[in-house]
Parts: C-alpha cells; sequence; structure tokens
C-alpha cells in the first residue's frame, strides 16, 4: 500500500470526558506502529460539555472519525447526521464516522465487541442476566442478551420504567437465580479499586459468570470475590479490543 504525504494526514479520536487514562488513545497507537500505518493518528479530545462537539468537528483538520465514550454515548446522539439501525435500536453511538460530505453517521459497535468476548463462555444453563448499572455501555449489553435470547433485568439504585431491582432489594435467591452477573458501572475502577457494586455475592456460585467491563484495574474487586466463589470471570479488555477493530473497519482507512 503506497503511503500518502504527510499532509494527507488523517485524524481518529476519543470523545469523552476525564479521558486522560483512556485505552483507546494507546491501542491504536500500538496499531499504528505495529502495521506501519502512519498516516493516522488518533488523540483524545476531552470536553467538558457536549455542546463543544460541533467545534471539534469544524475545527479539526483531516478528522475522519471519533469513539465515543462515558458521559456522551447518548448525549452526542442529536448532534449526527444519520444513526446505524442497530445504534438506534440500543439508543447509544460509540463511533462516529465522517464521511467524505462532512456528514456524521453514528453506530455501536460496544455490542459487537460485548457478543464475541462472552459467546464462547455461555452453557445452556446461562439463562439470565443481571445488568449493574443503566447507563450507555448496558443499553449494548442489553441489546446483545436479546439477540442471545437472554432474560436479563437492569440494577440501579433506585427503580424506573425499566427497572425493577434495585441494590437493597436484591438477595441470595436472585442472585442465585441469575447466573450472569455483568458491572456497567464505574464501581472498581483504578485507583477506586477497593470499591464494588453491592450485590450479595455469597450468592455466586461455579454456574456463575461474572462480567466486568472494566479493564483497569484487570482483576477488580467485583471479579476477585466472584473468583473466590469459583465463577467464571471476564474483564471488558477483550470487549474493548474488539470493539475498537470493528470501529477501525467502520472508519476503513
Amino acid at each position: 500500500m503506497h503511503k500518502k504525504p504527510e499532509k494527507h494526514m488523517h485524524k481518529l479520536g476519543l470523545l469523552g470526558k476525564n479521558i486522560s487514562y483512556s485505552f483507546s488513545r494507546n491501542y491504536f497507537k500500538l496499531k499504528f506502529e505495529k502495521e506501519g500505518i502512519s498516516d493516522v493518528i488518533y488523540d483524545n479530545f476531552d470536553i467538558e460539555d457536549i455542546s463543544v462537539f460541533p467545534s471539534i468537528i469544524k475545527n479539526t483538520n483531516g478528522l475522519k472519525g471519533l469513539n465515543v465514550t462515558i458521559p456522551y454515548k447518548q448525549a452526542v446522539m442529536p448532534f449526527l447526521d444519520k444513526i446505524d439501525k442497530k445504534a438506534k435500536a440500543i439508543g447509544a453511538v460509540n463511533t462516529i464516522k465522517i464521511k467524505k460530505n462532512g456528514k456524521l453517521v453514528g453506530y455501536n459497535t460496544d455490542c459487537y465487541g460485548f457478543k464475541k468476548s462472552i459467546k464462547h463462555l455461555l452453557k445452556p444453563h446461562h439463562r439470565k442476566a443481571l445488568i449493574l448499572g443503566t447507563g450507555g455501555a448496558s443499553k449494548a449489553i442489553a441489546y446483545v442478551l436479546n439477540e442471545l435470547k437472554i432474560e436479563y433485568n437492569f440494577v440501579s439504585r433506585t427503580t424506573s420504567k425499566d427497572v425493577h431491582l434495585t441494590y437493597d432489594n436484591l438477595n441470595e435467591t436472585i442472585i442465585k437465580e441469575f447466573d450472569i452477573i455483568i458491572n456497567c458501572t464505574p464501581l472498581g475502577t483504578f485507583p477506586n479499586v477497593e470499591n464494588c457494586p453491592n450485590i450479595p455475592y455469597e450468592g455466586i456460585t461455579e454456574k456463575h459468570i461474572m462480567y466486568d467491563l472494566i479493564y483497569n484495574p484487570l482483576e477488580t474487586k467485583f471479579l476477585k470475590l466472584g473468583k473466590e466463589h469459583n465463577a467464571i470471570t471476564i474483564n471488558g479488555l477483550k470487549m474493548l479490543e474488539l470493539q475498537a477493530e470493528k470501529s477501525w473497519s467502520i472508519w476503513n482507512l
């Protein structure tokens, strides 16, 4: 493949808030080095408020695409010209492609990353899941569980139209009944590694899959407690790698 001249540098980036720790920038930097891609750079766009988003699009030369992370996966949607069917159904966007005509198209690659990373762990008895948290990522998780025909319930601090379970009314019996537990909250992320979702871990057994979307640290307290009860545990790293590659194929640079 011929390298493009310097002046045709393409730019990609991550849109989020307080994202200096970001997985994506490091992942793509290493990918570009390893694959000899020298005409693309990947940067963080760390913004205080989504209202800054249009000026990033307007003032960043050569911008071809963005990943979107907390807290903007839903907030960015009204700014887009088109939203992919799957992302629309999920109600969250984590990848934006900027077309040649300047139009912004939103996609969701979290669902791809999650599905591909959990599928090989599923056994016939894995029929019911608890999703801890109700943010943008939890919506992609729910979408995939639907596709896999796995029943699920959201757990949050308070009940709402979609949330029937709160942390206060979880008990051992409920935990035993739902043998997939997915942490979509930031609880336990570095540096607050002593935190974890407040669930009755004594209900966990070797039949459980404990999935934490967090990848820093690689083993959160949530996963450690799962492991102590012989559950299958998995962190968010594989999902992130898979969704990053899927984003790359959408940008197709």
